[in-house]
């Protein structure tokens, strides 16, 4: 590979950001949920989501280094009705995204610091703090941050889970999981891999964290350089999906408990189950790696979808650069006021709300995957950009693991 290791690890950010912004509610709540009610049952279907989101999600990398612009401008190429849809699932997925993330948060902060605040009230002092970061040190304070979070949470993981499979399975050994290809089983899976890793929409991200890493750097990174950088957060989202699956099969299938719909008891049981289990030395462990994973995962989605609703609108409406990161600004406390507005007046489970919204990501990602493959093909890209028989291959098969599996929860949910 061309460069020194170095020059990569200097380039590396935009591929650790989005490994913050999806080992969240994908990792800590849906697998671990997932390995609790199944044990490893579905473990298939994780490791399906994220070979089949690969392409789409490695497109945000490899069109913005090629072309030097975002994957916003490569739908606004294919027409202005291309990005106006794009934006449209975006509003319609940023503010319950936002709300589902912050309440977990929440939660996990509560018992963290053993705070005995309303759950409005903590997500309040957790979105303020997320915007203060946001607000004092822009993307330079968020690329160190999610550095060494990621780190952290990687080693804490590895570290639980390599307990957990020492003391063996708490569950009992007995226990039959409840059939997979129900109603309900379907529409969990769904929900399960409609965030994992991520939501498509945040191919998006990283395409836009370059443009901004590259204007503070002044060095634009290489496609190797980018390579490396994506490959490395993609890899640390696939082990900590399935530490967590793992984590929630060891300590929590087969013991016949189940996790309640409120934010803050939810929070609560995934640390007292994880402590029953590992002992009561393990409790700062459980309770620091949740807290950062979720912590990590707000910052860098406030981050994300204001951007990405400010270059949208600036794009759609023809302003320039400087007026396109001005209204993202403008969109971070409008994001963080209209989830808090959701968690305070319109809440009433916090699993119903991560199924609820996991499951439209899921729906939305077969039109998200195919305008990422059509851009990627454009004139726009040079030829040894495009994607070769390989990823060709696996964009369309990605497509139609996507689109088919809709198809099979609409069938399920609507007309059988």
């Amino acid at each position: 590979m061309k460069g020194s290791w170095r020059a990569h690890l200097r380039a590396c950010g935009p591929g650790l950001l989005f490994a913050g912004a999806a080992i969240g509610v994908s990792h800590l709540v849906q697998s671990t949920r997932a390995g609790a009610g199944w044990g490893f049952g579905l473990l298939w279907a994780v490791l399906l989501a994220l070979v089949a989101k690969y392409p789409f999600i490695l497109y945000g990398h490899r069109y913005t280094v090629a072309t030097g612009e975002s994957l916003l401008q490569g739908y606004l190429r294919l027409g202005r009705g291309a990005l106006l849809l794009f934006m449209i699932l975006v509003v319609g997925s940023a503010f319950i995204t936002m709300a589902a993330v912050t309440v977990v948060t929440a939660g996990l902060a509560g018992v963290l610091l053993g705070l005995d605040w309303s759950l409005t009230a903590l997500s309040a002092a957790v979105l303020a703090v997320v915007l203060a970061v946001c607000a004092v040190g822009r993307y330079r304070l968020l690329d160190g941050i999610m550095k060494v979070m990621v780190l952290v949470l990687a080693v804490l993981t590895l570290v639980a889970v390599t307990v957990a499979v020492i003391h063996g399975p708490a569950g009992d050994a007995a226990f039959v999981a409840p059939p997979v290809w129900s109603a309900v089983g379907i529409t969990f899976l769904l929900a399960l891999m409609g965030w994992m890793p991520t939501p498509l929409d945040v191919a998006v991200w990283p395409s836009l964290w370059i443009l901004e890493k590259s204007r503070h750097d002044r060095h634009p990174p290489t496609m190797d350089e980018a390579m490396v950088d994506f490959h490395v957060g993609y890899l640390v989202t696939a082990v900590l999906a399935v530490g967590f699956v793992a984590f929630g099969a060891l300590v929590m299938f087969g013991t016949g408990q189940e996790f309640s719909a409120s934010g803050l008891v939810f929070a609560r049981q995934l640390v007292d189950m994880y402590t029953a289990a590992l002992g009561d030395w393990s409790r700062w462990i459980i309770s620091l790696v949740a807290f950062i994973t979720m912590f990590s995962t707000t910052l860098t989605v406030l981050d994300g979808y204001a951007r990405t609703l400010g270059a949208g609108v600036g794009l759609l409406t023809g302003c320039p650069p400087g007026q396109r990161r001005r209204l993202a600004a403008t969109a971070q406390p409008l994001v963080a006021g209209l989830a808090l507005a959701i968690i305070a007046l319109l809440m009433r489970s916090m699993t119903s709300l991560v199924d609820v919204v996991t499951l439209l990501a899921f729906l939305a990602a077969p039109v998200i995957a195919w305008l990422n493959f059509k851009v990627m093909k454009g004139p726009q890209v040079p030829p040894e950009h495009r994607p070769g028989r390989v990823l060709t291959a696996m964009s369309w098969s990605g497509l139609v693991f996507l689109a088919g599996f809709s198809l099979v929860w609409i069938w399920v949910r609507w007309l059988r």
